[in-house]
């Protein structure tokens, strides 16, 4: 058997699927398993996965049709028998790559808005349940293949390598961070749709990082991210200054998963560094209310504190739904909903025991 899994939305996303990945392998253990992903940090996440035989990347919005049909010939001469598009993946794009690679048997969750020609694009659909985790709608496939659960419980998989333990460590004793507390932010939310306005307010994290360093200056704060982060960094440190404030550059995001598993206390949105964050068991996990905050996307097998947002108040489905579509709502009243959420409230979450 040859079966395909299929990755193409976010980062965080393909975490979702690592557990179904793992429960395929033991069900199939002589089969052939793979992953096509959309971006080079997902094929990061995936590699060193001992349950993939090999995992295909490509940006297929942006590399231009000529090259994605060619690529995606090529896949469909593989052969492939079942090709599975997990959860969450809304988007027509997506069960038209599923198509175009050709397995025998396509799956894909039913989403909103879905017509005919949907259901001709894959030919096993399955209902999406809102009040399910992603990895949970995921492994509800493996009863529609023959397959069972075999796993006690389930997690999302990193295999960190040597070379990551190493790396972290270099840093830490770089910049004389070993054994102290550490408290990681990242500022970011995601870019694609309107994904960008569901961050808190660069200056509310700027003003938590100034009370932070009164009432704990001995707490090192770790501001985590990638090149769409830098700007924010620069205005952080512009700021405040670079007293207890560090901007680590790791070469990945297994790097920078490495590194937020040593910090205590680790504050985000709803983005790919919280659900890092929750695959190494980070100790204290917060996490500010979102407009696109729903059961599917929570941090998986790791207890966290939701920071409550005042106007999303748990009416997440009202504003964002996997449909394709963007946050319901004017950039206008989206930034002001996020900025309800006060400095106060994520301070006395962060200083919380």
């Amino acid at each position: 058997m040859k079966i395909l899994v299929i990755s193409l939305a976010g980062n965080g996303d393909t975490l979702f699927a690592t557990p179904l990945i793992h429960e395929l392998r033991l069900n199939f253990p002589s089969a052939t398993i793979e992953a096509l992903v959309r971006w080079p940090a997902a094929r990061d996440l995936l590699a060193g996965n001992p349950h993939l035989n090999r995992v295909h990347q490509k940006d297929l919005m942006k590399c231009g049709p000529v090259v994605a049909l060619q690529f995606l010939r090529e896949l469909r001469c593989q052969g492939y028998d079942v090709s599975i598009n997990t959860h969450p993946q809304s988007r027509i794009h997506y069960r038209v790559a599923a198509r175009m690679v050709g397995a025998k048997t396509r799956f894909s969750h039913t989403y909103h808005g879905l017509g005919f020609f949907d259901r001709w694009l894959v030919n096993c659909s399955l209902p999406q349940d809102y009040n399910r985790h992603a990895v949970d709608n995921n492994l509800a496939v493996l009863p529609l293949i023959g397959a069972k659960t075999r796993l006690p419980r389930h997690e999302t998989e990193l295999f960190l390598t040597a070379a990551e333990d190493a790396w972290t460590n270099d840093y830490l004793d770089r910049h004389q961070l070993a054994g102290r507390k550490l408290l990681g932010i990242h500022v970011g939310s995601g870019g694609t749709k309107n994904l960008a306005l569901r961050r808190w307010p660069l200056a509310n994290y700027i003003e938590l990082a100034r009370r932070m360093r009164q009432q704990q200056p001995e707490t090192g704060i770790l501001f985590f991210g990638g090149p769409d982060e830098q700007a924010d960094h620069e205005q952080i440190l512009a700021a405040l200054g670079p007293q207890n404030l560090f901007f680590p550059k790791t070469p990945g995001l297994v790097q920078a998963a490495h590194l937020i598993k040593q910090c205590g206390v680790f504050l985000s949105v709803d983005t790919v560094m919280m659900h890092l964050a929750a695959a190494v068991k980070v100790r204290r996990q917060l996490v500010i209310e979102t407009p696109t905050w729903n059961p599917p996307i929570q941090p998986y097998a790791n207890p966290f504190t939701l920071i409550k947002n005042p106007v999303v108040d748990g009416r997440g489905l009202e504003y964002y739904r996997y449909d394709g579509g963007n946050i319901k709502g004017t950039p206008e009243e989206l930034r002001a909903c996020m900025a309800s959420v006060t400095v106060e409230a994520v301070l006395s979450a962060v200083l919380a025991d």
